[in-house]
């Protein structure tokens, strides 16, 4: 075992054993038989060592998430991943805590890479016609929800102690951003996925367009031309549904 890895084991078992989520750099030093200076000429500092903890532990999480093939349902993938993440929260409180922490200047790299999933599987549900908005949108919706949950269920177990909660809001915001036959289990065509006709199913019709192009650039098109058809289709998608059937 390397030393970088023996000071991140060490770290992360502290970090969880702790009863107010902080460990301090001396106490990591001490259990990981190591100098101050080892320590920071690893890390750099404080913050980057936790960061390194983070990134260290959610990596088998992460794991999990990053094989999925193209032909892999994005619906289902899309509900395992709200409740692997819950999960995950729920097992690891401190460290779960730490990496939504607004004192980390930076994201670590794990919170990151965990955006960048999800985004993927919703661009695949908007090239199947699946998705309402946009999936850069549609992942900012999510995430937030995904991660608000979270943290109140590790935050304030005793408030938020109903066991559907966290399937409840999943299936509200999900029923936000994917279209109705999404929620049922279909995979209808873009046109006329989204309830309420043609001017409702335009924004649906746009997302998909606008998966698909990102998938196989036209070469017809320039790169610009492909950015600027891009932004407007983003645009269309993201047109609110009441807006659409005024």
């Amino acid at each position: 075992m390397s030393t970088r890895t023996r000071i991140l084991e060490v770290a992360a078992e502290l970090l969880a054993k702790s009863p107010n989520g902080d460990i301090s750099t001396r106490a990591v030093c001490e259990a990981a038989q190591v100098g101050a200076p080892v320590l920071y000429r690893q890390f750099g500092d404080k913050e980057g060592l936790l960061s390194a903890v983070v990134d260290h532990g959610f990596d088998a999480y992460l794991a999990a998430k990053r094989p999925h093939e193209p032909g892999t349902d994005p619906i289902r993938a899309l509900r395992d991943g709200w409740d692997t993440h819950v999960a995950f929260a729920l097992a690891n409180p401190n460290l779960y805590r730490l990496m939504n922490s607004p004192s980390m200047r930076k994201p670590p790299a794990s919170a990151l890479e965990s955006h960048r999933i999800l985004t993927r599987d919703l661009e695949r549900a908007a090239a199947r016609g699946l998705l309402r908005i946009s999936p850069e949108l549609a992942a900012r919706m999510v995430m937030s929800a995904n991660v608000g949950v979270a943290l109140m269920l590790v935050s304030r177990p005793a408030t938020f102690t109903d066991p559907d909660m966290s399937r409840r809001v999943r299936d509200a915001v999900h029923a936000a951003v994917l279209t109705s036959g999404a929620m049922d289990g279909h995979a209808p065509d873009g046109a006329s996925a989204a309830p309420g006709g043609s001017a409702a199913g335009t924004p649906v019709a746009a997302a998909r367009l606008g998966a698909l192009l990102r998938q196989s650039p036209p070469p017809a098109l320039t790169a610009a031309e492909n950015a600027l058809l891009s932004e407007w289709l983003e645009r269309v998608a993201n047109t609110d549904d009441a807006a659409a059937t005024s």
